[in-house]
């Protein structure tokens, strides 16, 4: 299937395919492939690799925000359910489970956020207990989250979670 210039960026980031990922194609003329797809995994592994070199980073894919902070703790947010999960803490790996495949993507979210006196607040599901981050990417986090929304239509946002 050829992607069209003006057509929605089949990576989800909500652009038209060329104000995005046809940036990445070398060669116009040259065949077109298919897009390589963009996992929530692999980006995980970037996040933790970012997060063990004590690199701050913060990173946009859709409905998802993949963020690193200085002081080596990573986490990936999800916006529709303010649901996160943390995969790395001073810099170690932390293993989570996330089963993806073309049409779904499953992450075992350990926690809610939320974003309260500049602060980054997490609630445990397993036992309710409130964590406060102080000194994370707040005005950041708070603009991807404002950048999701406005690149997302209230119905499609409501559409993303499956029943199980």
């Amino acid at each position: 299937m050829k992607i069209g210039r003006n057509d929605p960026c089949p990576c989800g980031s909500g652009k038209k395919y060329k104000r995005c990922c046809i940036q990445t194609v070398t060669n116009e003329n040259a065949p077109q492939s298919p897009t390589k797809r963009i996992t929530v995994t692999e980006e995980v592994g970037k996040l933790q690799e970012a997060a063990i070199n004590k690199e701050g980073t913060l990173k946009i894919i859709g409905v998802f925000i993949f963020f690193s902070t200085v002081n080596g703790d990573a986490w990936l947010l999800e916006l529709t359910d303010q649901d996160a999960v943390m995969v790395a803490r001073d810099g170690e790996k932390i293993d989570v489970e996330i089963v993806e495949n073309p049409e779904t993507i499953e992450v075992n979210w350990s926690h809610r956020f939320k974003i309260k006196n500049k602060n980054f607040v997490t609630t445990s599901y397993a036992d309710n207990i409130i964590e406060t981050y102080e000194r994370y990417p707040t005005p950041s986090i708070n603009s991807a989250l404002k950048k999701i929304q406005q690149n997302f239509s209230s119905q499609l946002l409501d559409s993303i979670h499956v029943n199980s």
